[in-house]
């Protein structure tokens, strides 16, 4: 399976590179993985709702610029669908069955996602009500996919 992740915004810090790069090693037996950066717009405090939503859009053309037409589409949305990791295993495995073999995760900046990528999205996936730096977001994804594949073939994973 191939799988993208693209994120808003560059990983700076040292310590969140090394914990990609771990996942990204661990997770080269089980699929293709790439990871693309788009730029974020700087956001200051008190924008108005139309300066945010301008953000958002330029964000997402830029997103929605790195997805092919045949990709299944799971945006991270706090108003996504929230499930245990036993349960997201599952979804990876019905999305393979459905023969969709090109997966993408979309994680947003820090003002969300526009409303054409979460139109784009064929899923919507929530981790938490709560919000997360998106260099966080990116380890905790690649953590649960790692661990949807260990799930899924039926190897030791901690619980």
């Amino acid at each position: 399976m191939n799988i993208d992740i693209i994120g808003v915004g560059n990983i700076k810090e040292t310590y969140w590179k090394e914990a990609i790069g771990e996942y990204s090693r661990r997770l080269s037996r089980y699929c293709t993985l790439r990871i693309t950066e788009v730029k974020d717009e700087k956001a200051p405090e008190g924008l108005s709702d139309a300066e945010e939503r301008k953000i958002k859009e330029t964000e997402g053309k830029r997103i929605l610029g790195k997805i092919r037409e045949d990709s299944f589409v799971v945006a991270l949305e706090i108003r996504g669908g929230k499930y245990s990791s036993e349960s997201l295993a599952e979804n990876f495995e019905a999305w393979s069955v459905r023969g969709k073999s090109h997966l993408v995760f979309v994680i947003g900046g820090s003002l969300g996602l526009s409303a054409e990528v979460l139109s784009r999205a064929d899923e919507l996936l929530s981790f938490s009500d709560m919000t997360f730096p998106h260099q966080m977001m990116r380890v905790i994804l690649l953590e649960q996919i790692y661990r949807s594949y260990r799930i899924l073939r039926h190897e030791p994973y901690h619980k």
